[in-house]
């Protein structure tokens, strides 16, 4: 006969199940979001004295990026790529740019929180502003060696700009590989998967007539394709949403669709430096971008993801939810298009708080995979007073801010048509339920490793 000391241990450990059977992860990756872009998107959103919605989060920690060579040697590299970082966080390996899912030098595939999770029973979600085939969102549910593998047509020699970029030969269905990432992602098993990259469903799978929207379809997705049809999607069904051929357009951009500029010295400044004078990139505003009219807003695909992931859902569910364009606006010297990106990372924080809040066995973190160009700069010089003309050598946008002050953001990583990522390390914030678990320094893949604990896979 049990005693009354079985039958309370008993219970503990019912108690203890119940309580790890609604364990829920809410994981934000502003891509390229270090704290420059922070800062800059504070000033605007919120004034130099405001404050983000992340600021107020009560964990912070500081993250270390990993990368090393595609060599059996794994030398590190300082200065990485999504397809790596988001790797690292997927998987908790440390692997080379340009790998989706894989490991560096072996090209093995590394199993992911998304799959650890679904073999777990829990329920699994990505959202973004990005292609969901693109970098970020493929790693945490496909596995090739290179991340412009997007859709079976793109597979083999792939080209841009008459450039050769490799291809994905071991990859192919037919060389026994799982094929591109549209294709994984079709039978991926994900509850919930939400961005662009209508464009690379469209190619018929890989020996088949079928495209690779329909095989989701067949494998139980229902498909939308529009705000509406996102909003109005039957509340039970596994959702695959794809509302732009590729990245969903931003909400903000520089006043007539400007980006940053060169200054111009004059021609006596450019045979002497102290000489002659120079003439800076016009002020200007941010605007309201008009292609975003009617794209899915990134807290509306958020609350719709959190909706399905928890409806009568004991068990718990993983959701990476991604601000993607922080990072490509900052490659194509748009400060704005950042700026309106962050603050869309904001509202779906707000969401995912929300959420928590009602949900006390959620966390919720919030990173970046990497550092970008974007430097706020000085709007005068602090050399001005010498009377000489100083100015940047790379591109400048002088942004006038909602309090009347001039914010100056430098791009000058390169001289090619494309910033380049920087080596920095990125900040992590968590909830009051990511104290104790979250070092104030950690290395990338340790964010798998504090995912993958707290659901208890």
């Amino acid at each position: 006969m049990p005693t009354l000391r079985h039958l309370a241990s008993a219970l503990t450990l019912t108690l203890a199940s119940q309580v790890a059977d609604a364990a829920n992860v809410i994981l934000i990756i502003g891509d390229g979001m270090d704290d420059q872009q922070v800062t800059i998107a504070r000033n605007y959103l919120q004034g130099a004295r405001g404050q983000l919605l992340l600021d107020t989060m009560p964990v912070r920690s500081a993250v270390q990026i990993l990368t090393v060579d595609d060599t059996m040697d794994r030398r590190p590299v300082y200065v990485a790529d999504s397809a790596n970082t988001a790797t690292s966080i997927a998987t908790g390996e440390v692997s080379s740019r340009g790998r989706i899912g894989t490991t560096a030098g072996d090209d093995r595939d590394a199993e992911t929180i998304v799959e650890l999770a679904r073999a777990a029973g829990l329920r699994t979600g990505v959202v973004t502003t990005a292609s969901v085939t693109d970098a970020t969102p493929a790693s945490f549910a496909a596995h090739v060696s290179n991340r412009m593998c997007e859709n079976p047509d793109a597979m083999v020699d792939i080209t841009y700009h008459d450039i050769p970029l490799g291809g994905c030969e071991d990859d192919l269905k037919a060389a026994g590989g799982p094929g591109s990432i549209a294709e994984q992602l079709a039978v991926s098993g994900l509850d919930v998967l939400l961005g662009g990259g209508a464009k690379h469903f469209d190619p018929a799978v890989e020996g088949g007539e079928q495209s690779v929207a329909r095989a989701a379809q067949l494998d139980g997705f229902s498909l939308v394709r529009s705000r509406e049809e996102l909003l109005g999607a039957p509340a039970d069904a596994r959702l695959l949403g794809l509302f732009a051929p590729s990245t969903l357009p931003v909400r903000l951009r520089g006043e007539d669709g400007r980006e940053a500029e060169a200054a111009k010295p004059s021609l006596l400044n450019r045979l002497h430096r102290y000489l002659g004078d120079v003439t800076l990139p016009e002020p200007m505003t941010c605007e309201p971008n008009p292609a975003f009219d009617g794209t899915p807003s990134l807290k509306e695909m958020t609350d719709v993801a959190l909706a399905r992931l928890s409806a009568d859902n004991e068990r718990g569910f993983f959701l990476m939810v991604e601000s993607a364009s922080i990072d490509k606006q900052a490659h194509e010297r748009k400060p704005c298009g950042s700026i309106g990106e962050l603050q869309q990372l904001e509202e779906a924080l707000a969401s995912a708080l929300d959420f928590a809040a009602s949900h006390p066995d959620t966390l919720v973190l919030v990173t970046a995979d990497h550092s970008q160009a974007a430097q706020l700069v000085p709007a005068t010089s602090i050399f001005a007073k010498y009377n000489v003309p100083i100015y940047s050598p790379g591109l400048v946008a002088r942004i006038i801010t909602p309090e009347g002050s001039l914010m100056s953001v430098n791009y000058a990583t390169n001289q090619f048509s494309h910033e380049e990522h920087t080596g920095a390390s990125v900040p992590l914030y968590g909830n009051a339920v990511a104290d104790g678990r979250v070092a104030p320094f950690i290395r990338q893949p340790d964010l798998f490793t504090i995912v993958r604990d707290y659901l208890g896979l």
